[in-house]
């Protein structure tokens, strides 16, 4: 075989995975074996999790499914959360990303309205909110990112 023709089936084979990845990557649409579906079913059923745990809001919470994200999170934080994990979720402005999971690449970033980056006072509580994440939301492959008012990173961890 000749270098031309190696080149030609390398580029074939490429264009190949990368259509499958794709038309894997944004199947949400809702077949049976689709995480996307059991988690909606969870969240149907009452909010009962995989592992028996419930992260259903009371019945007296009618804004539950108005309230935003970062809303929902600094919730979770005030009911389950240490004091250190309370107090700096506080500072946590905005929460993107946490309802769209399908255990493959998982992302969520989380804003908050600290200031100065890597080298300002936001990257010690940034490990708290990241955690305090990981608790509140689970995947098999999660990523959290915690940013400052400006955007900068100030942490990231697993969830």
């Amino acid at each position: 075989m000749g270098m031309k023709s190696k080149i030609a089936l390398g580029a074939v084979v490429g264009i190949v995975v990368i259509g499958a990845v794709s038309a894997n990557s944004g199947d949400t649409g809702g077949g049976s074996g689709d995480k996307g579906s059991s988690a909606a079913a969870e969240q149907q059923s009452g909010g009962t999790k995989r592992d028996g745990a419930s992260d259903a809001k009371p019945a007296d919470d009618k804004g539950a499914e108005k309230a935003s994200q970062a809303e929902r999170f600094k919730a979770f934080v005030q009911k389950n959360g240490t004091a250190s994990e309370k107090e700096a979720v506080a500072h946590v402005t905005k929460v993107q990303g946490a309802d769209e999971q399908n255990d493959i690449l998982d992302t969520a970033d989380v804003y908050t309205d600290f200031t100065g980056g890597l080298t300002g006072e936001g990257t010690g509580p940034a490990k708290l909110i990241a955690s305090a994440f990981a608790d509140w939301k689970q995947s098999e492959n999660g990523l959290v990112t915690v940013y400052d008012a400006d955007g900068e990173l100030l942490g990231n961890g697993k969830f």
